[in-house]
């Protein structure tokens, strides 16, 4: 298999970079080296910069039905191309294929819901703000905006933004991650097919350097990132000290609350996928999940029980391909030993260890990232498995007299991205959503992850940014306010 080299995609033209160096992109599954990544430099970055904002002076005045166009024809293009682009994803990322096909479908809907930007960008009138004057509220476009992309969603978290960009008139760049390039990459090439003006949307790659070079620039208005709390932390302080809008999606621990009336024959199996779905990294991911009263040792011998039903093997298998129940590896090397090493230290805390998932052996994929599902019961909240997002195929269970103590548990969490009770009773599911302490809540729903049209975010330490990503809600942070106060005179 020939191995890829990434080029960059600046002014509508694919360019060679002009990098110091590349680094190895890995099939997590096998740890074949599929292509090479360009460490693009700060000053090539700045001419992706530069694009951008000549671009921005026309784009930014061209009618907003116009501007939707391309926005139609990609969404038709990425669909025809569904397995093709589902299978690049599955190669560098690992996820399986199901997972992967979903992550498109949630490409498509946030293209749907930028295509009416005609009616979402909208600004205000009130005729009679005070006498014989009248109000309004423009809603226009800043200029050039970036993100910084993870490496678990390449495809689905870099569409959180770019239509919503595009659509309201704003330019954009995509630094996309370094450990999976293609997926965008290959993205982009349709973007090229769409009719956007050279310069509308630029993708550069490369490691930190980018990702400072978009932070330090002046021209660029505004950051998106989704990556750890700490790396959030620091892109927040340095937007907020610019004066550049920022959206910093961070770290998570999402929490499954299991009441007694829960009905456990129908909710496994969705906890489950929840918990080992991609293998566990995703920000909603469910890795800790507490038991209410006696339902406790029913649902740890039940979810361990289910838990060894899940197939780990290498996504791109084609005899387990379509199987509902696979999980393939994590991301990298660096990756399995930190989660390696947080199982030890839930041994060494003194949980117990109820399905150890070390060790697996995937056949023909000895060089692959594979961890096994992995189970730690008498858990107590406070130990480090409980407050550390592992990121990873492994779940801790806790036991919680009362639903007051449940809530408690996730409300002295430092994240709150999301939470989710399984009842039937209504008082409780009605309590739960209004007390527990995280940005999307779900009931009876193991993944809470909000469709495109409603916002996606986190509280606390989940989250630095006051507007969160896709939706209605973030027209707001695409856009400037201008607030004009009019009246005219009668000419005598």
């Amino acid at each position: 298999m020939a191995i890829e080299k990434i080029k960059n995609y600046v002014n509508g033209k694919w360019v060679e970079p002009e990098n110091t160096g590349y680094i190895d992109v890995e099939n997590p599954s096998t740890g074949e080296i599929i292509a090479k990544v360009p460490l693009s430099t700060t000053a090539e970055t700045n001419r992706a910069i530069d694009a951008a904002e000549a671009a921005y002076k026309t784009w930014s005045r061209t009618p907003v039905a116009r501007r939707v166009r391309p926005l139609f024809k990609l969404n038709e293009l990425l669909r025809d191309n569904e397995d093709r682009l589902a299978r690049v994803l599955v190669a560098e990322m690992g996820k399986s294929l199901t997972d992967a096909k979903a992550e498109f479908k949630r490409i498509y809907e946030n293209i749907e819901v930028a295509c009416g930007m005609p009616v979402l960008q909208q600004g205000d009138v009130i005729i009679g703000s005070s006498f014989d004057m009248d109000g309004e509220v423009l809603r226009l476009p800043m200029g050039p905006f970036a993100m910084i992309a993870p490496y678990n969603f390449p495809g689905m978290v870099p569409f959180w933004f770019i239509p919503y960009a595009l659509a309201t008139g704003n330019t954009f760049l995509v630094k996309a991650s370094k450990q999976v390039p293609m997926t965008m990459m290959e993205i982009t090439k349709y973007i090229d097919e769409c009719g956007f003006p050279p310069g509308v949307f630029n993708l550069v790659n490369g490691d930190k350097a980018v990702a400072e070079a978009f932070m330090d620039s002046p021209k660029i208005k505004g950051i998106s990132i989704v990556g750890s709390t700490g790396t959030c932390r620091i892109v927040a302080q340095k937007c907020a000290a610019s004066n550049k809008r920022f959206q910093a999606m961070g770290s998570a621990k999402n929490h499954l609350v299991v009441m007694p009336d829960a009905r456990l024959d129908m909710v496994i199996r969705n906890m489950t996928t929840s918990c080992y779905g991609c293998a566990g990294q995703r920000c909603m991911a469910s890795s800790a999940i507490i038991g209410v009263g006696n339902t406790y040792e029913v649902l740890c011998r039940k979810f361990v029980e289910d838990s060894k039903k899940v197939i780990v093997a290498n996504p791109l298998n084609e005899k387990y391909i379509d199987e509902p129940m696979l999980m393939g590896p994590v991301i990298s090397k660096k990756a399995k030993d930190f989660i390696l090493s947080l199982i030890e230290t839930g041994i060494s805390e003194g949980a117990t260890l109820a399905l150890d998932g070390r060790n697996i052996e995937v056949p023909g994929c000895k060089n692959g990232y594979f961890i096994g599902p992995t189970v730690f019961t008498d858990v107590k909240p406070g130990m480090k498995i409980q407050q550390t997002e592992i990121f990873g195929p492994v779940v801790v269970i806790m036991k919680a007299d009362t639903l007051n103590e449940a809530i408690e548990i996730i409300n002295s969490h430092q994240y709150g991205n999301g939470a989710s009770i399984y009842t039937q009773n209504g008082y409780w599911a009605r309590k739960f959503k209004l007390e527990a302490e995280a940005g999307m809540i779900g009931i009876n729903v193991g993944i809470p992850a909000p469709v495109a049209y409603l916002p996606f975010g986190g509280m606390k330490e989940s989250q630095y940014a006051d507007i969160k990503a896709q939706g209605k809600a973030i027209i707001n942070f695409y856009t400037e306010d201008k607030v004009i106060t009019s009246r005219f005179f009668e000419e005598k």
